[in-house]
């Protein structure tokens, strides 16, 4: 152990006497591990809080489609949809978009009786008559409201409605509650001129979850302009959106992996005079082979491990405090017009690790090599060159 320290202390001294070689390979290493991880960061965090939200979802969702696009949906569905053997349970639901000019933001306004379980009441409580609201987090902060003011919106006729705020609420995941506006279903029912016999869409539960395809079948048979969603295809679709964004990103930020792949391989094709006489001072000196690349191994080391930490801790900041204003509008989408809100830190190790293998043992390698070709070479012929 002693002896390892030694070196090690040896190493550092030795990295210390080439500041600039050592620093100008540091931040690209650290810029390209930095620009990699943010974008799995981001990614892996985002799918995560889409993992959160949809795990409470229904095992079906029919939605009618008139002409290609989403349309209200008639009651009667719900009827011939629950004589459907393995049904449990079919739910009619209200709700919809609402832009909000004030703050350029996309808020969802759901009717309290469809009200996602698991929410936590910062304050206050769920509405009870028609002109009242409770509100998630993100829209209290974007309106800068809170319980027992009034939110005021522009309902479907053009014309202004005023809520009282009664609660404020929360959940494990803040894309679930973030942009979420609560109300009576009645009155939404009338914000949004609904007709009466209409609803959004219908969320079907299945005794046996096997069945849950056979059920989507019978349902698109009985009703041609049904549109059935099954959870699995609700998950599929979001690793399938998130996948794609990030792949992209990771495709443009190629460039810098590149970039360092290719000063891996300017120090892999030769060491530098200075470089080559300092292992044959050393192997005059009595150092052999073993020792000579033992020292590079842990200059590399040293080299690798810091950019790689630098690089991760920036891509923390970036993604978890700053809130990854470089990429969040490529991987978000058009969730952009939600109000910002904090992601909650979800990181995946598998893919640290698979990174750090692609950067630091790459490097390390490269370091090694062209140092065990100097180092089985005469001391002597290595120090004239």
């Amino acid at each position: 152990m002693m002896r390892q320290l030694k070196i090690l202390d040896f190493a550092i001294a030795s990295l210390r006497r080439r500041k600039g070689k050592s620093l100008s390979i540091v931040v690209v290493f650290a810029f390209t591990v930095a620009a990699l991880s943010s974008v799995l960061l981001l990614t892996h965090a985002l799918r995560s809080e889409a993992t959160q939200l949809l795990a409470g979802a229904p095992d079906l969702v029919v939605q009618r489609v008139v002409a290609g696009r989403h349309d209200l949906i008639p009651m009667d569905y719900q009827t011939d949809i629950e004589k459907i053997p393995g049904v449990r349970r079919v739910t009619p639901r209200l709700w919809g978009y609402y832009y909000d000019s004030l703050t350029g933001a996309n808020f969802t306004l759901l009717g309290v009786s469809d009200a996602p379980d698991g929410l936590t009441m910062l304050a206050g409580r769920l509405p009870a008559g028609p002109n009242e609201c409770a509100i998630g987090s993100g829209v209290a902060e974007a309106r800068a409201i809170t319980t027992e003011d009034e939110l005021y919106l522009i309902s479907q006729d053009n014309l202004g409605v005023g809520f009282t705020v009664v609660g404020v609420f929360s959940a494990n995941s803040t894309l679930l509650t973030h942009d979420l506006i609560i109300l009576e279903k009645q009155a939404l029912q009338k914000f949004f001129a609904f007709p009466p016999d209409r609803t959004t869409d219908l969320a079907v539960e299945v005794y046996n979850p096997q069945e849950v395809d056979m059920v989507a079948q019978k349902i698109k048979r009985i009703h041609p302009d049904a549109r059935p969603i099954t959870h699995g295809e609700i998950v599929r679709t979001y690793d399938a959106v998130f996948n794609w964004r990030s792949g992209m990103l990771l495709s443009i930020f190629s460039v810098a992996l590149v970039a360092f792949c290719i000063l891996a391989w300017d120090k892999a094709t030769g060491l530098s005079a200075e470089e080559r006489r300092e292992i044959g001072i050393l192997k005059a000196l009595g150092w052999d082979t073993g020792d000579v690349l033992l020292l590079k191994f842990w200059e590399g080391t040293v080299i690798a491990l810091t950019a790689f930490l630098l690089g991760i801790t920036a891509a923390l900041l970036h993604v978890f405090w700053l809130g990854a204003p470089l990429l969040v509008m490529v991987v978000k989408g058009w969730s952009v017009l939600f109000p910002q809100f904090q992601l909650v830190p979800y990181i995946d190790l598998q893919q640290l690790f698979i990174l750090a293998f692609m950067t630091i043992v790459p490097y390390l390698v490269s370091t090694v090599v062209p140092c065990w070709r100097a180092a089985v070479t005469d001391p002597d012929s290595v120090m004239r060159g």
